[in-house]
């Protein structure tokens, strides 16, 4: 803990240090007090806030729409009183107000009023955000037709999500999409929320529930430059509902189903799915508030059933492949090539008492798996999510406002990375201290993981299979069979038969290797994986992380000291401490492993042009522990006329190798995965004899087809892998172009907003993989014009070899050094406030990319190239009653990962919601459903099959607003 505890004593400092600056002497006390009503129905209205601008004090209406606040300001001071879906009212005050207030609110229908925060660090209207930017507000969250408001950000402009389970979404812009996004930043009220393990965010696992979401910001695109690392696709700003501004009691209930017509290995019926969360606020005399949030759902998570054999190339003229490696089988990724049999001593000994020596010929240059098992019996598909969020507000005085909040996820998911993982009990939580006034912030929080029971679902299937048979064992009692099969059928010896005589011989040999093998479903086989899943990995499939990551970062802004421009500073220091005993990393005991990396920026920015054109200019620079510094510059401008609002930026952005980019050492099966920093490339000699993994692929291939391994037409197509196909690890770039036209049109009633993005990626982080053969057996050429391939170890590079500590397959983060890779997109995105409250939006996205990766390197784009969003609604077409209609479309595109390379189909999906209010109970009943039309999809290659959600909620807020 000395880490934490460094941390600690510095913010501390700092803190009290703020604390004190920002004290003041007791000025006279100045009394406001009133009603707010609705303009059109007189109706008091609750729940408004009431802010003292530029300061942090302030109120909101009570039950009756009455307020009282205390103003210790010198005249003149300004009010400021909004509430979402009402027209902002600002109240000047020169003298003491000679009695109470009757302020009057209308509704508001106009666009483009949103106040931002994200695109510059801060407060602006979004028509003159300097880049592009999204943003959802509670009106649009409560109305979403979406199962989820976090699946709902699928309808924003530049958007891509992706699914690996049904309470796990991962959220992405702009290209390089992956289940584990490491390219995305996600905040929840100013925290990074990525799991220290995989440096990436883990959606809403421990986020806010719907209650106490306040709104949603999206950035698409680089913002290194205010943002740090890893904000080089985009930034989530999730921001939760303040306890002064939101207080009362609030409670949610939702009871769904899925599951409907399912394929075979799906659930026969529907499931039941339920979410429910309850939210209390409270102020005291506008000084203290606290707020406590609560939430949990339950669900039969979608299922992988996808059978596509990823090793369909050594398949060969065979009717079917005995080394078939399906997406969601687990272990049937142990191979080998039966070919190798006829070399192993114990088989020829055995061959010979059974008289069938001379068959040891016969056996063909195959490759062979083991059976494996489907997904559904390995993986936990009983979705959990539990969460708390709570925090406690302390008003210093009218400048400073001191805060501590927690954020807490537990529960069951599904994750798809190199491997599945059922994430089973895990948790993550989040705790905050800050300082927060109108011109600053001052922040530490920890973000800390514990596992729990989560494990590799491919890992488990296979060490099943181990227990049951050890694979030397089963692969021999193949061979022998697999040439007993060709006798029995009159083959001569020495010959390989026709192919329906290889097919019957195959077939009877996994016949005869798999006699007594476990099966699901029975006691023998839940006691196995009990054990594999209770054995921390590499002895059986079980994590053991507990790692954490500690922040402290802080912001100033000038603008009250300074009148010639505006300026803001910033900083941040950030440390990872990793600790999955061996599971994930190198951490064995006595190798600790920390990382550390520190930033600091400043932004400037000037209205010229008689305040038409607005300037802004902002640089960082960060420093990883492993890495060179990296500067990272933004210029942007806006220029303004009316309403019409053009926009230009030049960004960079640079994302840091991931904790497991630098130091992952970890058996996935079907190869090692190592950190990109030299230790792990020297630890296991991954260029001794080694062949690029590209290269390797043809041979397998080439062999496959029928040509003998140690012939050179295929051992020519071996391509020795050397450093310079592995260039050192160092920081990714991007530079990105952008510009844009964002405007209202015939009164506001039409808002318009339009993006061209081109980007040029630089250190472009990938990975790359080798296969070693054995040996060398004989020296290798002095020249080194070729490595040892000959007839003994040219065919063990068919097969990988997955016993820790003999693997002779390893995959290692890299970066791409060729040319530049780049890609361009635009979007575009229109919104009509139609007569009677009726709202249609819609919005068009494409992204290609221009230039691809060198072969052997993933070509990870994963992002359609034409995708598209309808929405169509009315929040009150009739007094109580509102509905809601989103249509989302996309492209088919080729997906890339280390999991599964293949095409993910072209789908349309239909989300609609029907609400009706109750005013006298207070709350809000909604029927609505995610893909009403249950077209079955996926959307990535390897993900889980989704479908139809259909759900009823009520919402009781005793502010109902």
């Amino acid at each position: 803990m000395r880490i934490s505890t460094q941390v600690k004593n510095r913010v501390v400092f700092m803190l009290f240090l703020l604390v004190s600056l920002s004290s003041s002497s007791l000025l006279a006390q100045t009394v406001v007090s009133g009603v707010v009503t609705d303009t059109d129905t007189n109706e008091t209205l609750v729940g408004v806030n009431i802010l003292v601008k530029g300061k942090v004090t302030g109120t909101i209406t009570d039950l009756d729409g009455n307020f009282n606040l205390s103003v210790n300001q010198p005249f003149p001071f300004t009010l400021v009183f909004s509430m979402v879906g009402y027209r902002t009212i600002e109240v000047n005050f020169d003298n003491p107000p000679s009695g109470p207030l009757d302020i009057k609110m209308e509704e508001q229908y106009m666009l483009g009023q949103e106040v931002v925060i994200s695109a510059s660090r801060v407060e602006e209207n979004i028509l003159q955000s300097p880049v592009s930017i999204e943003k959802m507000d509670i009106l649009a969250i409560r109305d979403t037709p979406s199962d989820s408001y976090y699946k709902s950000i699928a309808n924003l402009k530049g958007v891509d999500v992706t699914s690996s389970s049904i309470n796990f979404q991962i959220i992405n812009a702009r290209g390089f999409n992956s289940t584990g996004n490491t390219r995305f930043v996600q905040l929840t009220d100013g925290m990074d929320t990525q799991a220290p393990a995989l440096n990436f965010p883990i959606g809403n696992l421990n986020g806010p529930s719907e209650l106490d979401v306040e709104s949603l910001e999206f950035i698409p695109g680089a913002a290194s430059a205010l943002y740090g690392p890893n904000a080089f696709n985009g930034i989530l700003l999730v921001n939760s509902k303040n306890a002064f501004e939101y207080q009362g009691l609030s409670a949610f209930y939702k009871q769904g189903f899925n599951h409907f017509n399912g394929r075979p290995g799906e659930p026969t019926s529907p499931q039941p799915m339920y979410e429910g969360s309850i939210r209390y606020a409270k102020a005291f005399n506008n000084k203290f508030a606290f707020k406590v949030n609560a939430s949990f759902m339950q669900a039969t998570d979608w299922y992988g059933t996808d059978q596509t054999d990823l090793n369909e190339a050594t398949q060969g003229d065979l009717p079917f492949n005995p080394g078939a490696n399906r997406i969601h089988v687990f272990g049937d990724e142990v191979s080998n090539n039966i070919g190798l049999l006829k070399n192993v001593g114990a088989i020829q000994q055995q061959a010979n008492a059974l008289g069938l020596g001379g068959y040891l010929n016969s056996l063909p240059d195959q490759l062979v798996s083991r059976t494996g098992y489907d997904e559904r019996f390995l993986v936990d598909y009983g979705a959990k999510n539990y969460k708390i969020n709570t925090g406690l507000y302390w008003r210093l005085n009218d400048r400073a406002e001191l805060s501590y909040s927690l954020n807490y996820g537990a529960g069951t998911s599904v994750y798809t990375g190199a491997q599945r993982y059922s994430l089973r009990n895990f948790e993550i939580s989040q705790h905050k201290l800050e300082l927060r006034g109108s011109n600053f912030f001052l922040r530490a929080y920890t973000t800390r993981e514990n596992s729990g029971e989560s494990y590799i679902a491919d890992l488990t299937g296979v060490n099943i299979n181990s227990m049951w048979k050890d694979n030397s064992s089963w692969f021999g009692g193949y061979g022998i069979a697999y040439m007993g099969a060709l006798a029995q059928q009159g083959v001569t010896p020495g010959q390989l038969g026709n192919t329906q005589q290889q097919a019957i011989a195959h077939q009877a040999a996994r016949d005869f290797a798999d006699t007594g093998r476990i099966m699901p479903g029975t006691p023998e086989f839940e006691n196995a994986s009990q054990e594999v899943r209770s054995n921390f990995i590499p002895q059986g499939s079980l994590f053991n992380d507990q790692s954490s990551m500690y922040m402290v970062e802080g912001q100033y802004d000038f603008s009250n000291e300074i009148d010639v421009i505006d300026l803001q500073v910033g900083g941040s220091y950030r440390v990872y401490d990793l600790n999955s005993n061996g599971t994930i990393f190198a951490d064995v005991e006595g190798n600790d492993i920390t990382i550390s990396e520190f930033g600091a920026y400043a932004q400037a920015g000037k209205k010229v042009l008689r305040d038409k054109l607005k300037l802004m200019a902002s640089l960082r620079y960060d420093k990883n522990e492993n890495f060179d510094g990296q500067f990272s510059p933004r210029v942007s401008g806006v220029f303004t006329e009316r309403n019409h609002n053009f926009r230009f930026s030049y960004q960079t952005g640079f994302r840091m190798p991931t904790t497991q980019g630098q130091h992952i050492d970890l058996n996935v099966v079907s190869a090692r995965l190592i950190g990109g920093l030299p230790y792990y490339r020297e630890k296991y000699d991954i260029f001794n004899n080694a062949f690029t993994m590209a290269s390797v692929e043809k041979y397998v291939e080439k062999v496959g087809s029928g040509v003998s391994p140690v012939s050179p037409e295929a051992t020519s197509l071996l391509v020795p892998a050397t450093e310079s196909d592995f260039p050192e690890l160092r920081p990714e770039q991007v530079q990105s172009f952008e510009v844009g036209y964002k405007s209202l049109l015939n009164s506001s009633k039409i808002m318009i907003d339009f993006a061209y993005y081109y980007n040029i990626y630089n250190d472009f982080i990938t990975q790359n993989a080798v296969r070693k053969a054995p040996g060398p057996v004989y020296p290798t050429p002095a020249n080194g014009d070729q490595l040892a391939i000959n007839a003994v170890n040219a065919p063990s590079l068919l097969t990988p070899v997955t016993t820790p500590g003999q693997e002779n397959t390893f995959q290692t983060y890299t970066n791409f050094t060729g040319s530049e890779v780049k890609a361009h997109g635009m979007a575009l995105g229109m919104t009509f406030n139609l007569p009677s409250n009726f709202t249609l939006s819609g919005n068009y996205n494409f992204n290609k990319l221009l230039t691809a990766p060198a072969e052997g390197f993933l070509n990870d784009f994963n992002t359609p190239e034409h995708k598209g969003n309808i929405s169509f609604g009315n929040r009150k077409i009739a007094k109580n009653l509102g509905f809601n209609v989103a249509l989302r479309s996309q492209s088919a595109f080729r997906w890339e990962s280390s999991f599964a390379r293949g095409e993910v189909p072209a789908v349309t999906t239909v989300d609609a919601q029907v609400s009706f209010k109750v005013s006298s109970m207070k709350s809000i009943f909604k029927l609505g459903g995610s893909n009403i039309t249950n077209n079955r999809y996926f959307l990535n290659f390897g993900g889980p099959t989704i479908g139809a959600i259909y759900y009823l909620s009520i919402t009781f807020d005793e502010l109902l607003r």
